[in-house]
């Protein structure tokens, strides 16, 4: 079973060490110790705690899609020349590149600043493993 140390569990949720102790002195977030005496977090305990405290910013657009992978976010570097721009946002944590026309920025009204969703829809996602395990 994965383990996490309190400062690895930290890191992936974006928190402080001591805010992940407070979880654990509290009850909220379930945690263990090792063989060793360290306090550990089960990794389906910690994947279900982020999932419960995640809270995705709201779509502003209001229509109706297929795609689940929406992240909302505020557009922060454009670069473009006659035909293609790309086009980058940050989404909470995550940066998001996207490629178009320069026309599509242009009738989006798109600017740096601007609130914008970015919409995945993929038909192949590739997921990786630390240390190459396969």
């Amino acid at each position: 079973m994965t383990q996490f140390r309190i400062a690895e569990a930290a890191r992936l949720l974006g928190v402080s060490d001591d805010t992940v102790r407070r979880w654990t002195d509290g009850g909220s977030l379930p945690v263990e110790s090792d063989s060793s005496g360290r306090k550990v977090i089960a990794g389906a305990d910690l994947a279900a705690f982020a999932r419960a405290q995640a809270h995705a910013v709201p779509d502003p657009s209001g229509v109706g899609r297929s795609a689940r992978n929406r992240f909302v976010g505020l557009v922060t570097d454009i670069q473009s020349d006659k035909v293609m721009s790309q086009v980058e946002m940050q989404c909470g944590p995550h940066r998001v590149v996207s490629l178009m026309s320069t026309e599509a920025v242009t009738e989006l009204a798109l600017e740096v600043g601007s609130l914008a969703v970015a919409v995945v829809k993929a038909t192949h996602i590739i997921v990786e493993t630390p240390g190459g395990t396969a």
